[in-house]
């Protein structure tokens, strides 16, 4: 069904990016069609990885902003997916509330879903409970707790901001860790996670990092089902 995932984090560093390139793997192993939004202008990561599915989308710039929107209810069926960069959910917050973009959605039956990823840092807390209080009700949250950016949540499970997300629709997920020389590779590579499994020769991981990445891939599937 048609759908508007939007991953966010609004810091650097906390997995977004990687997230989306997961979620963008998910649906070609399991035939959904998707698109693509890369707003990060620096570091294109989900252009650079996957590109053939994913366009530019400039947080700045409102008609970039409405072409965004008018894909999500362009093609019924089709989920749309959006890497947002560090600190993009105020502008992107005000074109929604300019467009009426909320309302547009809930006609077209269009749902939306906000990855938010974090790290095990108050500052992401933070954010987490900022986002909460912008959008409320309005739409549905996953809350990443990013396992390769962080061990100890202890304090978002006794937040307030974990008790107000599980009272506006949240689920809470938890992204495990990557073998770090795996995941390096991968990043070098400029690789979707298809070809990081099947790529042989110079450059490619070896036996057992694919395998290593295979199962990582398998077990967050297993976490996504239902999701998206």
């Amino acid at each position: 069904m048609a759908a508007l995932h939007l991953i966010g984090g609004e810091k650097g560093g906390v997995g977004k990016s990687v997230l989306a390139r997961i979620l963008a793997q998910y649906c070609i192993d399991h035939a959904l069609p998707f698109t693509g939004f890369d707003t990060d202008r620096s570091h294109a990561t989900f252009r650079r990885f996957y590109g053939e599915y994913a366009a530019e989308a400039l947080i700045d710039d409102p008609s970039s902003l409405d072409a965004l929107g008018e894909a999500v209810v362009a093609e019924p069926g089709r989920r749309v997916l959006v890497d947002l960069a560090a600190q993009t959910m105020a502008p992107l917050s005000r074109w929604m509330e300019d467009v009426g973009l909320f309302e547009v959605l809930a006609e077209a039956q269009v749902p939306v879903t906000w990855w938010q990823v974090m790290d095990d840092g108050r500052d992401s807390l933070a954010m987490l409970d900022r986002l909460l209080r912008t959008h409320g009700g309005r739409v549905s949250y996953v809350i990443v707790l990013n396992h390769g950016r962080g061990s100890d949540f202890s304090a978002f499970h006794a937040s307030p901001a974990k008790q107000l997300a599980l009272e506006n629709r949240g689920t809470v997920i938890e992204l495990r860790k990557l073998h770090e020389p795996a995941m390096h590779q991968l990043d070098l590579s400029d690789a979707s996670f298809w070809a990081a499994v099947n790529a042989r020769g110079d450059g490619a991981l070896g036996l057992f990092d694919r395998q290593r990445v295979k199962v990582w891939l398998n077990k967050t599937y297993a976490d996504l089902a239902g999701l998206i």
